[in-house]
């Protein structure tokens, strides 16, 4: 993780595998493969940052086991270990970063989103809460930087209005989150 206990890339390719076979129970190994590698393309499109995380790591760490068979060899049956299961929720207990250009911490989001109901009540809550914060912070930095810029010259002010109405969307749709939780 980094420094401010968020998810570095290889970590959200962990999250994305032991989310997976939480949620759907044992995959063959190339069906996993390939609904991580369709999930994360869809999310931030191809990465060589995100490609690197093999699932024949996650078994030498003891994150996810082979039910049958060995391996990729003879597309085994993979599920999650007890490790991969305390590991899944470090993961989904991690903080995310402000929002960057490069894809990650929208990955992070629907990550957590997406895994969301594996967890209990009240870390639910949490995580939501912390969303909803990092939401808030970025309405905050928007405006900040929008009136700093409201009277130049240009299109800026104008593509700062689209961004707030979205920020501004998405605390909405969050703070509605939290009170159906």
């Amino acid at each position: 993780m980094y420094r401010d206990n968020s998810l570095m890339p290889k970590e959200a390719v962990r999250l994305a595998v032991l989310g997976t076979l939480m949620q759907s129970g044992a995959m063959r190994y190339a069906d996993l493969a390939s609904a991580v590698r369709h999930f994360l393309d869809r999310i931030v499109g191809p990465s060589l940052d995100l490609m690197g995380t093999s699932l024949e790591m996650l078994r030498y760490e003891g994150l996810i086991e082979a039910l049958d068979g060995t391996g990729m060899e003879d597309n085994a049956l993979l599920g999650p270990t007890a490790a991969g299961r305390l590991e899944f929720d470090t993961l989904m207990r991690a903080n995310v970063r402000a929002p960057s250009a490069d894809g990650l911490n929208k990955l992070v989001i629907a990550l957590k989103l997406g895994f969301l109901h594996l967890m209990d009540a009240e870390a639910q809550r949490e995580q939501v809460d912390q969303l909803l914060a990092l939401h808030e912070t970025e309405l905050a930095r928007l405006g900040d930087l929008k009136r700093r810029h409201a009277e130049d010259a240009g299109v800026l002010a104008s593509w700062l209005d689209h961004d707030l109405q979205q920020t501004q969307a998405r605390i909405a749709w969050f703070e509605d989150l939290l009170t159906r939780l």
